[in-house]
């Protein structure tokens, strides 16, 4: 007998919860038109029961049990957005071996176990999506999945978390001090009370770590990307960049060089007329290099209730229509290539760097000679006199050089007695056709 209902366990009733039982109930024709079936909430896991929730549900349906999800052999379909790495990995696999396909807003846990999880849908003929995972609202995971599945990428760059965006565009239009924008962002709720894991860039660094493995085929760690958040920027950065050309952006960056990669997120100048440079606020974008298309950027809301909770329905939708075709599992591939990090050595890029330094004659010619000698060049340049007496400022940008060069440059300087202090060194991209 044919199925005509397909039915769903779905675990967690938090925001985005709630937007996925507001869009699966308020959309049955929508759902049934799209994909041919009925689409059922069967049961929800929840921790607590009496909790107060703003949207009506029916009681029956409420559990913290996750056996009468993951055992119920009505339930085709386990959607996840409880967070967390355990026990949601734990469930998440028994869900798999027991034959059910998985919907996930799980970042954390798919930028560490996606490989793991992947190949246990494989073995079970399974689907797992995980769009929601990644810049909620920009379809960008499928986008490298299937419509790049011919191309061969090899760049992406990133605004992947919209609080330091939200961070960074007020520091730079108001001229702000990161500081006082944090505790507005805060305020605003834009900003967690702890706002490490944004600020630091350890979001950014999960969601490219999910890009990156999908982007190349290859089984990217999180420990495999080099982190740098924004909390040393400041608005005299902000400023010698604007008067460079140049925004700043916290970026994630993951690039391909002969099957050689690197990933990483870090604060970057970007040139003003790069498309990155424009996205502003809590809006997310995604930039994407193949060798075949060329340049494209996918941009939208990077979170939020509904803009998530759409990209997890958007998925549920697919499941159920390859429920209806017949083909689930088929389009999940786990990583299949050998995973070749570069060495600081083959990571090339230019770089704008702050020093302050002695003021006096000659000091910018020692520089410029150090420089040469480590294989640095100059491409653009501004010294002027510090704040206080006897010191000057010099700014100035590199033309493309190695992360192992510029370390030692950095190094170099550090130790030399007429430079007081390095303020800020900071990766530059946009300057260069295919950036």
């Amino acid at each position: 007998m044919e199925k005509k209902l397909v039915q769903i366990g779905l675990m967690g009733l938090g925001t985005v919860g709630t937007g996925v039982v507001r869009i699966v109930e308020g959309h049955q024709e929508d759902l049934f038109n799209q994909t041919g079936l009925s689409v059922n909430i069967h049961k929800i896991l929840v921790q607590d029961k009496n909790k107060y929730r703003n949207i009506t549900i029916d009681p029956d349906k409420i559990t913290t049990n996750p056996a009468d999800l993951l055992d119920n052999p009505e339930i085709d379909i386990i959607v996840e957005v409880i967070g967390g790495i355990q026990p949601t990995k734990d469930y998440l696999i028994k869900a798999l071996e027991n034959k059910k396909h998985v919907v996930t807003a799980n970042k954390d846990l798919m930028a560490l176990h996606s490989s793991e999880i992947l190949r246990k849908a494989q073995e079970n003929n399974c689907d797992v999506f995980y769009e929601a995972s990644v810049a909620g609202g920009i379809p960008i995971l499928r986008a490298l999945v299937e419509g790049f599945s011919s191309d061969r990428i090899t760049k992406m760059m990133g605004i992947v978390n919209g609080t330091t965006n939200y961070i960074l565009t007020k520091m730079s239009k108001e001229g702000a001090e990161y500081q006082d924008v944090l505790a507005e962002a805060q305020a605003l709720g834009y900003a967690e009370a702890d706002p490490t894991s944004d600020v630091e860039g350890y979001d950014a660094a999960r969601k490219m770590a999910i890009l990156s493995t999908l982007g190349f085929r290859v089984p990217m760690n999180l420990e495999d990307v080099q982190v740098k958040g924004i909390s040393q920027v400041t608005k005299e950065d902000i400023a010698y960049g604007k008067k460079l050309g140049y925004e700043v952006k916290l970026l994630g960056i993951a690039r391909r060089d002969d099957d050689e990669v690197e990933v990483s997120v870090q604060p970057t100048m970007i040139q003003k007329n790069h498309p990155l440079a424009s996205v502003n606020g809590v809006y997310n974008a995604v930039y994407v290099h193949g060798e075949a298309v060329g340049e494209t950027m996918f941009y939208g809301p990077g979170a939020g209730e509904m803009p998530t909770a759409t990209a997890v329905v958007s998925d549920l939708i697919t499941v159920v229509k390859n429920m209806k075709l017949g083909v689930n599992g088929r389009g999940t591939v786990a990583p299949y290539k050998e995973k070749k990090l570069k060495s600081d050595g083959k990571k090339f890029a230019k770089y704008f760097m702050r020093i302050i330094v002695a003021d006096r004659r000659g000091v910018l010619a020692q520089i410029t000679n150090l420089l040469a000698e480590k294989n640095v060049s100059l491409d653009q340049v501004i010294q002027q006199s510090y704040q206080e007496s006897g010191q000057a400022e010099i700014v100035m940008v590199t033309h493309t050089a190695t992360q192992q060069d510029v370390n030692v440059v950095i190094q170099t300087l550090e130790g030399m007695d007429v430079i007081h202090q390095i303020k800020s060194c900071y990766r530059v991209e946009g300057g260069e056709k295919n950036e």
